[in-house]
């Protein structure tokens, strides 16, 4: 969804004014996975909305990561706004989990636009409600869940976003993504494999039966 004609269709509902400006000042651009759009501590200087591939937001503590939520093609990163909006610095990274492309929309200009075209807000919206959710959702995983089923859902999720089953990924991402141990998790990941619940290859995992 790179062209114009398929953006305008995606976003309509911002409405053709605001779509028109935004797309004649912000820039669309193919980043390589692994790439850092935002870090923590840093001045905001566009706020992306992904157009193909996936973007992970995570928030570090003392070395130790914890996966907030994937931005998915037509969503955007509300931390991002907020901080913009605010004129904070970041308290969140985002990185390219796959090659993506992605609208940057100037970060200097959303603030003026909130009031200049209020059908903005429609998108940021949409964005708080999904990210509230996902913050309930890892809340009450964190509380309730013990970590051997966090992982399962984690997989699940990856599974789901990645469209991919296996999927590549490392015990030490995981481990980051959910702030624990990489030696526990590949001390629960041996243990799910043994109860037939997933099965490990040389650089992936792939879940048995989808969660």
């Amino acid at each position: 969804m790179t062209d114009t004609y398929a953006i305008e269709s995606k976003f309509k509902y911002l409405g053709q004014d605001l779509l028109s400006t935004l797309l004649a000042i912000s820039d669309i651009k193919k980043f390589p996975a692994d790439t850092e759009l935002v870090g923590a501590g840093q001045y905001v200087k566009f706020i992306p909305i992904v157009l193909d591939g996936l973007v992970k937001v995570f928030t570090r503590f003392q070395d130790k990561d914890l996966l907030l939520y994937y931005i998915k093609p037509e969503q955007s990163c509300i931390m991002s706004f907020s901080s913009c909006v605010n004129n904070d610095k970041s308290r969140i990274f985002a990185i390219t989990e796959e090659e993506s492309t992605i609208l940057l929309i100037p970060a200097d200009k959303v603030a003026k636009w909130v009031t200049e075209f209020p059908a903005i807000n429609k998108l940021f919206y949409q964005q708080y409600d999904l990210r509230y959710s996902d913050l309930i959702d890892t809340i009450q995983q964190m509380l309730y869940h013990k970590l051997d089923k966090r992982i399962l859902d984690y997989l699940s999720e990856k599974v789901k976003v990645t469209g991919k089953n296996p999927v590549k990924i490392s015990h030490k991402e995981i481990a980051n993504d959910l702030g624990t141990a990489r030696e526990v998790v590949s001390r629960l990941v041996k243990k799910l494999e043994s109860q037939h619940l997933l099965k490990q290859y040389h650089d992936s995992i792939g879940l048995i039966e989808l969660r």
